[in-house]
């Protein structure tokens, strides 16, 4: 079987537009060129990637357990062509960095505006998923750094203390009335909840605390990204749970309150794991070294 770089890359722009002429668009080919690519691709691997519908495409089922190799391809072709370029110009590598909403946007995304200054000469690239995909691409060597939420932890890696945060209620003022007080864990579970989808540390956080109180937790509302939730919080549907951090980030209106949390079933640890053999090995260390630097 063969395949060349544009057509895995060409794989994945159609995989992320849910079109074969943007894509190629994208990819700066005609239109039937793309397609044939796809077609001749689709042969030699005897089974269909993409489902043709009159506008678009859908990836099908085979496409979907496909696209984590195809996305592995392209990271090496990358990795090949940067590593060397850094022998001709000096630079030091490339590292990819797996994370989730939270994490970035409290600490990740600081730390690696600090990296860049330290060192001009590393190619940085960063990934968002939640904690548990986050896991599966440190596993299958597709990132070469992740993090993730402590308690969703199911790598067999070591682990290194990255950073830390809690949640918040967040709510409509207009549906929901809640006093300045913590609001304490029975609190919590009686309201309708909108919560963030499978392998979400948020859910896995809600599961827990229903099993303490004996009880099974069934999702009224379940969404993507804290955007969506805020969305449906906003129309007074449920209540959700986010980091303060992210809740301001969001530069909510005064419709929209947050409260705190009794005990400390909501406070959240990230820890830092990393995968050797890819990455330049100094340059890894470097890097790791660097984003571990406030503890």
């Amino acid at each position: 079987m063969k395949m060349d770089t544009t057509t895995v890359r060409l794989v994945l722009a159609v995989a992320e537009e849910g079109s074969i002429s943007r894509a190629a668009d994208r990819m700066q080919l005609a239109v039937a060129a793309a397609s044939r690519r796809l077609t001749d691709l689709e042969q030699q691997l005897g089974t269909r990637l993409f489902k043709r519908q009159p506008h678009g495409v859908r990836i099908t089922e085979s496409g979907l357990r496909l696209l984590g190799h195809i996305r592995q391809m392209d990271n090496l072709m990358q990795r090949l062509e940067d590593d060397a370029l850094a022998l001709g110009h000096g630079r030091d590598g490339r590292i990819l960095i797996g994370a989730p909403k939270a994490a970035i946007i409290e600490f990740l995304a600081c730390d690696l505006a600090a990296l860049q200054v330290k060192y001009p000469e590393i190619t940085l690239q960063m990934q968002e998923e939640n904690s548990k995909i986050v896991q599966q691409l440190l596993r299958d060597r597709v990132i070469d750094i992740g993090i993730f939420e402590k308690t969703s932890g199911f790598i067999d890696l070591p682990q290194a203390d990255y950073g830390r945060d809690r949640l918040v209620l967040v709510y409509s003022r207009a549906h929901f009335e809640f006093t300045s007080s913590a609001l304490p864990l029975d609190a919590v579970l009686s309201c309708p909840l909108v919560t963030l989808g499978q392998g979400s540390a948020i859910l896995a956080t809600l599961q827990r605390a229903y099993q303490s109180r004996g009880r099974v937790f069934h999702a009224n509302y379940t969404v993507s990204g804290f955007d969506t939730m805020l969305a449906v919080v906003r129309q007074g549907l449920g209540v959700g749970l986010m980091p303060p951090a992210i809740f301001e980030s969001f530069q909510p209106e005064a419709a929209l309150g947050a409260v705190a949390l009794e005990g400390n079933w909501h406070e959240r640890r990230y820890v830092l794991s990393f995968v050797e053999g890819q990455a330049q090995e100094q340059t890894l260390r470097n890097v790791v070294a660097e984003l571990l630097h406030r503890f």
